[in-house]
């Protein structure tokens, strides 16, 4: 079935809609460093069915234009916090490697898997992340430095696998897998922003280039939305620098609470549209 276009009064809710998108996801990728795909994620899958794009595409669509679109917003918000003093770009270095791998599996899981076991791995995740942000305090943690060597590596990996089948920046696993490893959150934070760009531009380079299916909307190129990533990326850039601002400017435990409550009701959306 051919997706058909919507007409002008359609797009007319569309674009403010997309805008708005934009502007949530970039203040959350300075906010808690996710590169704003736990939101643009969700919001598609709501949005795709109404343009008429076909369950079987979906929610690949919906991973793959949110890897474009945290390329940007993942450099402004890794950029804000290095200004700052929090990043540690050392630790960023080190995990590359394995990373870029885990990354690049995971993407290229998004386009063999189908779209319900991505949206149920979506909102597992979430729900697990948000279940330990939700029950620690700020200085809990598994041990007090972050470990070398393979299990860096492996580490790197296993994030960089998960981030990419999830379609968002390395924030959302990234950030208590480093408050449980020794670092403090708000640390934590800066330092997972600078992972969304490992993440993304591996990623979306292999969804762009992958063969296209016969259901994707017009004016996608692979599994990517260009309409979607030119609404979506200008506004998500203008909003994270004040994401930035106020993440350095609340408690550490309000940080923490604040990111667990926003995950569980993603998780929860997530569920209820995937078993439903």
């Amino acid at each position: 079935m051919n997706v058909v276009l919507p007409d002008p009064s359609w797009l007319l809710v569309l674009i403010p809609a997309m805008a708005l998108t934009g502007i949530a996801a970039g203040f959350l990728a300075g906010l808690f460093g996710v590169g704003g795909g736990i939101v643009i994620v969700p919001v598609l899958s709501y949005v795709l069915p109404l343009l008429g794009v076909e369950e079987v595409v979906r929610q690949k669509l919906a991973v793959a234009t949110s890897l474009a679109t945290m390329i940007p917003t993942s450099w402004i918000s890794a950029r804000r916090h290095y200004a700052k003093g929090a990043l540690d770009l050392a630790l960023v270095k080190s995990l590359a490697p394995g990373m870029i791998l885990g990354t690049l599996v995971g993407a290229a899981l998004v386009v063999a898997l189908r779209g319900e076991a991505l949206s149920l791995v979506f909102a597992a995740v979430a729900l697990l992340v948000a279940i330990n942000l939700g029950f620690t305090g700020v200085d809990w943690r598994l041990r007090d430095t972050f470990p070398a060597g393979a299990a860096r590596q492996a580490i790197g990996a296993g994030l960089g696998l998960v981030s990419a089948l999830m379609g968002i920046g390395g924030g959302t696993v990234g950030v208590p897998v480093l408050t449980m490893l020794g670092m403090p959150m708000i640390r934590a934070v800066a330092t997972a922003s600078a992972f969304g760009l490992l993440i993304a531009i591996p990623a979306t380079i292999l969804v762009l280039f992958a063969p296209g299916h016969p259901a994707m909307p017009p004016f996608s190129v692979g599994y990517i939305s260009l309409i979607g990533v030119a609404l979506i990326a200008p506004f998500s850039m203008l909003a994270t620098p004040y994401g930035v601002k106020v993440a350095h400017g609340i408690p550490q435990i309000v940080l923490k609470r604040a990111f667990a409550i926003f995950l569980a009701i993603t998780a929860a959306r997530m569920f209820h549209t995937s078993l439903t």
